[in-house]
């Protein structure tokens, strides 16, 4: 059974129709990359996945449940919206760290919120603490947990950010163009951490214009252009011997990053 399955999700902007019937599915521990020009939808799809908007049409199914549908009209609690927001981790182009928290702090803030809401069998703080350095090791940052954002480099940001999505245990972990905002010196640090999650059996979702990384890393790679998916196939498929004319006009322009 697939861990995800969207069913044709569509979102409009006033008149502007960003999605036009998005379907596809992931499987547990697979990484699926989504490419395409900017404006094709991807960022939009990805906010639609973790509920910062709402699809106008679709439904979307996490290990067999159904946690939206359009179709269903009653007004969605905050508490329901938070509990379908814990499938999935987002890691955003721009960090998007708390600034006046220490790394550590970034990690641990909302799991400590998560725990106190339990009331009982909840995790102590020093057990939270200790997960949160487990997570600043697997990305190679132990030694700034007690440091601020604005002291680390940009790829450090991103890493800290990857280990915050990872502190709540979400079963996919999603990704808007991770690197877009680093110098590319550092872009590589940051997808070395992607490439080591995949080996432990993480699913992900990434939106990438690094289409080397995604030909190398990704089980299954989507195209997107106008709203839609204009092709879907793995990485061997898509790069090398793409069907659509407009996936070969994307790729042609971006050969050199292959």
């Amino acid at each position: 059974m697939s861990i995800l399955k969207v069913d044709n999700i569509h979102k409009s902007f006033g008149k502007n129709e960003v999605l036009k019937g998005i379907s596809f599915s992931v499987e547990k521990g697979e990484v699926l990359s989504i490419i395409g020009s900017s404006g094709s939808g991807k960022t939009t799809l990805l906010r639609c996945l973790n509920f910062l908007e709402t699809p106008d049409c679709g439904t979307i199914t996490v290990h067999g449940e159904e946690i939206f549908n359009a179709e269903d009209k009653r007004k969605k609690s905050e508490e329901q919206i938070r509990q379908n927001r814990l499938h999935f981790g987002l890691v955003f182009q721009s960090f998007n760290l708390f600034p006046q928290y220490t790394v550590l702090k970034n990690l641990t803030l909302a799991k400590e919120l998560l725990e106190k809401a339990k009331g009982s069998d909840r995790l102590s703080k020093d057990e939270i603490n200790e997960r949160a350095m487990n997570l600043l090791k697997r990305v190679g940052l132990a030694e700034k947990a007690a440091a601020y954002p604005c002291e680390l480099s940009g790829g450090q940001q991103q890493r800290v950010a990857i280990a915050r999505a990872l502190s709540l245990d979400p079963d996919i972990l999603c990704f808007d163009e991770p690197t877009s905002a680093l110098d590319p010196e550092l872009t590589g640090e940051v997808l070395k951490v992607i490439k080591e999650l995949k080996d432990t059996d993480t699913t992900m979702i990434i939106v990438t214009h690094e289409m080397g990384f995604a030909r190398g890393v990704s089980d299954k790679v989507i195209f997107m252009a106008e709203g839609v998916i204009e092709e879907e196939g793995s990485p061997e498929e898509i790069f090398g011997s793409p069907k659509s004319d407009k996936t070969k006009a994307f790729l042609s322009k971006s050969l050199e990053n292959i």
